[in-house]
This record gives C-alpha cells, sequence and structure tokens, in this order.
C-alpha cells in the first residue's frame, strides 16, 4: 500500500483529496490543526469503507514543530503500516484573510507567510529524507495567482511563491524521480474563507457566471484532480500549474 501525508486534511479540498485517495487503495497521513473531529470523521470514513488511515495534529504555521512531526511520522509509519517510508504529499494546510492591501498588518501578513509558502517550503524539508524515491508532491496554489481579485494581494503573493517553489522542487527532486506538480484552485464551496459562499449566495452567483461551466467548484472537483497528479497516469506531468477552477474568468 503506498502512503499520502496530507496536510489540513479535516475538512474541504484536503478531505476531500484524502477521501478520492483512500478510494484508490493510497493509506491516509491526515494531518489537522484546531479540528479533531474533522479529522475524526475522515479516518472513520475511510476504515469504513476499508482503507487504512491516521490523523496528526500539525500546525503548518510553525515550522519549529516539524522535526518532532517528522519524527511522529516515522513512529506511525512504522506502527501501523510496517514502513520507515512514505509516498506522496499534499501540501494543501491553508486558511483565507481577505484585506485590501492598506488594511493588511504585518502581523496577519506574517501568518498567511508561514502557512502558506514557509510552512510548505520546511516541512517538505523536514519530511524528505523520510520519502521514497519515485513518490510525488502536490502543493496547493490558487486561480488568485492568475486572475487579480482585490483584498486578497498576501494569500496571491504567497500562492504565486508556492508557484515558483514548485518548479524548484521538480528541478532539485528529479535525481530521486520525485514529481512535483501544483494545483490551483478556483472559487471553491469550503470554509477557507468562513464559509463566505454560502453566506453570500449573490457572491456565489456571480462567481458562477464569470466561470465557463456556469457553477463554483465543490471540494470534491480538487480532490480528484490531486488524487491523479499522485498516480501512475500522471507518471510524465511534472513542474507545473493545474488550475482547477471549470473556466474561471477566461
Amino acid at each position: 500500500m503506498t502512503i499520502a501525508i496530507i496536510t489540513g486534511s479535516s475538512r474541504g479540498i484536503g478531505k476531500a483529496a484524502a477521501l478520492e485517495c483512500a478510494k484508490r487503495g493510497i493509506g491516509i497521513i491526515a494531518t489537522y490543526n484546531s479540528h479533531k473531529p474533522g479529522a475524526d470523521e475522515l479516518v472513520h470514513a475511510i476504515e469504513s469503507q476499508g482503507g487504512k488511515a491516521v490523523a496528526l495534529s500539525l500546525d503548518v504555521g510553525k515550522a519549529e514543530t516539524f522535526a518532532a512531526f517528522a519524527e511522529r511520522v516515522g513512529e506511525t509509519l512504522a506502527s501501523y503500516w510496517g514502513r520507515t517510508n512514505f509516498d506522496f504529499l499534499v501540501n494543501n494546510a491553508g486558511f483565507g484573510a481577505f484585506n485590501r492591501i492598506e488594511d493588511v498588518t504585518s502581523d496577519a501578513f506574517d501568518r498567511l507567510m508561514a502557512v502558506h509558502l514557509k510552512g510548505p517550503f520546511f516541512l517538505t524539508q523536514a519530511l524528505l529524507p523520510r520519502m521514497k524515491d519515485g513518490g510525488a508532491i502536490v502543493n496547493l496554489s490558487s486561480a488568485t495567482v492568475r486572475v487579480a481579485t482585490a483584498g486578497v494581494a498576501p494569500y496571491a503573493a504567497f500562492k504565486g511563491g508556492i508557484e515558483a517553489l514548485t518548479r524548484y522542487m521538480a528541478k532539485e527532486f528529479g535525481e530521486r524521480r520525485i514529481r512535483v506538480n501544483a494545483v490551483a484552485p478556483g472559487a471553491i464551496r469550503t470554509d477557507l474563507a468562513d464559509g463566505a459562499l454560502d453566506k453570500n449566495p449573490e457572491f456565489a452567483a456571480l462567481l458562477a457566471s464569470q466561470t465557463a461551466l456556469g457553477r463554483v467548484g465543490e471540494p470534491e472537483d480538487v480532490g480528484r484532480v490531486i488524487a491523479s497528479l499522485l498516480s501512475e497516469e500522471s507518471g510524465w506531468i511534472n513542474a507545473q500549474t493545474i488550475e482547477v477552477a471549470g473556466g474561471y474568468m477566461i
């Protein structure tokens, strides 16, 4: 059984990706920060379908904890799967923040950077020694990198950094045959921004009208793409950012 670590998988896109990967026979190490009940529900859902999953706590914004987390991963791999390494990493964990540039504080900027750019960089670094050669990494970017949306400048800037980092990871990890790609979701019905689409149907309708396929996305739309990028069917896709947005603002 191959094994994937998926950060921020107690809800939203991370949860959808974990469920889709489990359907494909991949064991899941799910991480959560504040939403343990969601992580427990995910593990139960996977195990009830005959899969294997474990949930571990992790704050992707605290790089100083990553060495200890890597040790816990090692212990989990040994005790639950009888392995010393894992195959796939999905750097998904994140949160939304909406403020125009003139209203962004230094603390808010630093927190966004810690979670969306510094976190994936140093978490990947910490876990890389335990990753099997020939594996794959998927980093989460955003369609806001391509389409400028007022109020998300820091978030979009760090997601742009993730796209650059994805290419550099692919370059440097290629000698170990580890593929690295990014997925850039468009408007997705999650609680990333405190459930903004559900709370504001008019806003959701506007985004749907700007999307060629005529609706906003669901977490499962992105989860399927993530699972596909980890699979052998995508074995010759590398160093790419794939927008999963239904044709938003084309």
